[in-house]
């Protein structure tokens, strides 16, 4: 009889640890689903891409449509299959870097997508590739990292989307993040 007071007990206990997480939801600056369409994508990435570059004193890349094909082929495989994980290397000829990027379908603008892989520039330190990220995981800083190889030249974009989720993929060509080398001069 004394335990009586315990099966309540342990039954609230079981049935919060149960409840499922609070479902975090970002604020919007903007209603309906994003706005779309390749012109678009195009004129996003490159401000964004070489907006970042011009504040390392980096040259802009230029838009390439084989790159932006290429891209454009990884993406919709993504999002036909979807998993989200690097397509197999050797890339192209050259070799072409490769940034990845998804998010829940139509909530998301192009430079929101293209300012998630900058911001990464708050854990970059210019060392040599991989040892370029201030926690000691080059993932960290990865994204960042490519978008301002000082070697890279050109760059193309490409997006599609699944039942929920959207995959962009954007190629680099000459690549960047070369093991032992720097990012930036």
């Amino acid at each position: 009889m004394r335990m009586s007071w315990l099966i309540p007990l342990l039954l609230l206990t079981a049935c919060t640890a149960e409840a499922p997480p609070e479902r975090v939801v970002e604020r919007r600056p903007f209603d309906g689903p994003a706005p779309r369409g390749a012109a678009m994508l195009q004129q996003a990435m490159t401000t964004m891409h070489n907006t970042a570059r011009a504040s390392v004193r980096q040259p802009p890349l230029t838009w390439d449509p084989a790159l932006a094909d290429a891209a454009g082929a990884y993406a919709r495989e993504m999002s036909r299959t979807g998993r989200f994980e690097h397509s197999k290397q050797p890339r192209g000829t050259p070799n072409q870097g490769e940034n990845l990027w998804t998010g829940t379908r139509g909530a998301y603008r192009y430079d929101e997508m293209a300012q998630h892989w900058i911001d990464e520039r708050r854990v970059f330190v210019n060392r040599p590739s991989p040892d370029f990220s201030t926690t000691g995981d080059y993932r960290d800083a990865g994204h960042y990292a490519q978008i301002v190889w000082s070697r890279t030249q050109r760059f193309g974009c490409a997006m599609a989307a699944g039942p929920r989720d959207e995959f962009l993929v954007c190629r680099y060509v000459p690549a960047g993040n070369v093991v032992g080398e720097l990012a930036l001069p």
